[in-house]
């Protein structure tokens, strides 16, 4: 009897071992950061801009105290070595500049990016993270592609920054640059203008991670969700979904060409490539 019993959890361990082992190959297959197949550009001597939130705490609204986030790891690292690779010159940015919080979750074996693994191993782009740059003190009109990464911490700061908006009105009229981001980063683009104070993205195509996604995922404390938050500003909101939503992905290119939006963390790269696809047009 104790044998067989030996045997039984030996059996019930690897199997489970094997599910494991196999667990970042199913999620893939089910949709889970698909694999780009489209036009490849380089764009040598072009400049690129992530930014990201600068709360690191998944609280609810009154509080301070809550379980560790921030940016979602493949949300910034997907679109800056697509960037990177891509010949462009990369900065990373924050509401608040210095140390970016990344969510600890996102590095997740079954989750984690070959872009995530390449951080991971990279001082260069850690010391950028640790050390990012203010967007109160960059000028964004000097750059060719504004990248906004997501996470659940945006929910609480990207959307509350005026100095965001007034930036990324910048970039729109004072440059040809092309701006987007990627489920709650386009939180980012809320509250830029127009030159008559109307919201800029209102009457545009666009999408960002949906409600039905954050329901699923059971995480409603945050403040602002992109769903939401882009109907209220006017945009015409897009998306594609899924049994479970997470494993869904959609982009849209506004009629103007000029906004790149990415449903969810399964659009980094196809945003990022579309983005340096729409630079590179004579």
């Amino acid at each position: 009897m104790a044998k067989k019993l030996l045997i039984g959890a030996a059996g019930v361990a690897l199997f489970f071992g094997l599910l494991a082992a196999l667990l970042p190959t199913i999620l893939h297959k089910a949709g889970l950061h698909p694999s780009y197949q489209g036009e490849i550009v380089e764009l040598p001597g072009k400049r690129a801009l992530v930014i990201t939130t600068s709360h690191g705490t998944l609280n609810a609204p009154g509080e301070t105290a809550g379980k560790a986030t921030g940016v979602f790891a493949s949300e910034m690292t997907v679109p800056y070595y697509t960037f990177l690779d891509g010949g462009m010159q990369v900065d990373i940015a924050s509401v608040q500049g210095g140390e970016i919080p990344v969510d600890p979750e996102s590095f997740f074996y079954a989750v984690r990016t070959a872009e995530d693994e390449r951080y991971l191993q990279d001082a260069v782009v850690q010391a950028k993270v640790k050390n990012s740059l203010r967007i109160d003190e960059v000028d964004f009109t000097q750059y060719d592609i504004i990248f906004m990464a997501g996470g659940w911490g945006a929910a609480y700061d990207l959307g509350y920054s005026d100095v965001l908006g007034r930036k990324v009105s910048a970039a729109y009229y004072d440059s040809s640059a092309v701006i987007g981001g990627v489920c709650h980063g386009v939180l980012g683009l809320i509250k830029a203008e127009d030159k008559d104070g109307n919201l800029l993205i209102a009457g545009r195509r666009m999408t960002g991670v949906s409600d039905k996604q954050i329901k699923e995922l059971g995480i409603e404390v945050t403040p602002q969700h992109p769903e939401t938050e882009l109907r209220k500003a006017g945009a015409e909101y897009e998306k594609q979904t899924a049994f479970r939503d997470i494993f869904a992905t959609h982009v849209v290119v506004d009629d103007e060409r000029r906004f790149v939006t990415g449903q969810n963390q399964n659009s980094g790269y196809e945003t990022a490539h579309q983005m340096m696809a729409i630079v590179a047009e004579p």
